[in-house]
């Protein structure tokens, strides 16, 4: 995209997150639901399709100019940006990088105009954290597969038009799974009620059951057996874009913080005056300065081909790691009012927490990174 261009859209997005989402960030949360109309406006604004590819309707942003956007957007309740983040990320990026020219042709231009939303159906109860281990199964039968098992934790799936689900089709390991296009309306495939989380709420998960799920084989993507490292593949452009969120979500719990320690009065002195106070606020601030500075790295270094693994693990394990201390910082620096309900600063924390697991947890990203400079 030009510079311009595109600091067009930076300007118009921030400005859409600050003056409109973020006044409405306490009725996303007593309503557990993005309103209509900034579900609609971002469409308008091109957010369900920023990481496709212009070919298909989509932005076909870099990642590095990605993540910049994605710090703009995280600035408002994570529930936003996980409106439209799993189609521009791990779902979408699997048809992106496997899917044929026909899957491509049928579901990224309405991925990227939101018409439809899609969901990446990977974790299950027992194949989290190792997903090489999963036990859905897919069998041939004639021209189909058929699918049996159960997904967990699936981000979007009650709002979901299409899975990206990853099948056994061969042996144990990583080697022996497969991915399938499943249509929401296909026979056999049944969503569980919304999951009751601590925190981002707006955002939805579920169970997802697949019993019988008949699917045509043209329905796989990529060739069988290639699933997990599409997986993999996706993952690890979504890691860049988790770390991103968390930039962004730090940088909104530090300016909710500094503006409290301006205004908040405590023994004839404002409480920003306190230097115990202050080095709370100065820590925040040089971590999201190397957060920030690790994303735009990490981002630059992916797009030129150099390291398309080990920085985003890195980038992803730091800053979400360092958005759980900002945002335990800023309770403290708020101090009682810190704790109550309806104050951001509280809400943050319980959303906060989530990225330390999902997309990798904190223990995963310490074994990608170590393993990959031991090999």
């Amino acid at each position: 995209m030009d510079a311009q261009d595109f600091a067009d859209v930076l300007s118009a997005v921030r400005a859409f997150v600050r003056e409109r989402v973020v006044p409405r960030e306490e009725e996303i949360e007593e309503t557990d639901a993005i309103p209509a109309d900034l579900r609609a406006a971002a469409r308008e604004m091109g957010l369900f399709g920023y990481a496709l590819p212009e070919e298909y309707g989509g932005l076909g942003l870099t990642v590095g100019e990605e993540v910049r956007l994605v710090f703009e957007l995280g600035y408002a309740s994570p529930a936003f940006r996980s409106m439209f983040g799993t189609g521009n990320g791990i779902a979408g990026q699997v048809l992106v990088h496997a899917g044929t020219a026909e899957q491509k042709a049928e579901w990224l231009p309405r991925l990227a105009s939101g018409e439809v939303v899609g969901a990446f159906a990977l974790t299950e109860a027992e194949a989290g954290s190792d997903p090489s281990t999963l036990t859905t199964a897919a069998r041939r039968d004639g021209d189909d597969y058929v699918i049996d098992g159960a997904k967990r934790f699936i981000t979007n799936a009650p709002e979901a038009d299409v899975f990206m689900v990853f099948a056994r089709t061969g042996g144990p390991g990583g080697r022996g799974v497969s991915t399938f296009l499943v249509p929401a309306g296909a026979a056999g495939l049944e969503i569980g009620p919304p999951d009751a989380k601590m925190g981002q709420r707006g955002a939805h998960t579920a169970e997802v059951f697949l019993d019988g799920v008949r699917v045509p084989a043209t329905a796989m993507v990529g060739p069988e057996g290639t699933g997990f490292r599409t997986a993999m593949s996706s993952l690890s452009h979504g890691r860049l874009s988790i770390a991103a969120v968390c930039v962004g979500l730090a940088q909104r719990i530090l300016d909710e913080t500094v503006a409290y320690a301006r205004e908040r009065d405590q023994g004839g002195h404002r409480i920003g005056d306190y230097q115990l106070v202050q080095g709370l606020i100065a820590d925040s601030q040089t971590e999201i300065y190397a957060g920030r500075a690790m994303v735009l790295e990490a981002a630059r270094a992916y797009d030129a081909g150099e390291d398309t693994k080990l920085g985003p693990s890195c980038a992803k394990y730091f800053c979400s790691e360092m958005l759980g201390r900002v945002a335990d910082r800023g309770v403290q620096v708020f101090g009682g009012m810190g704790y109550m309900r309806g104050v951001a600063v509280e809400r943050f924390y319980r959303d906060a927490r989530l990225f330390r697991i999902y997309e990798g947890t904190s223990q995963i990203q310490q074994l990608v990174i170590a393993r990959s400079l031991l090999r």
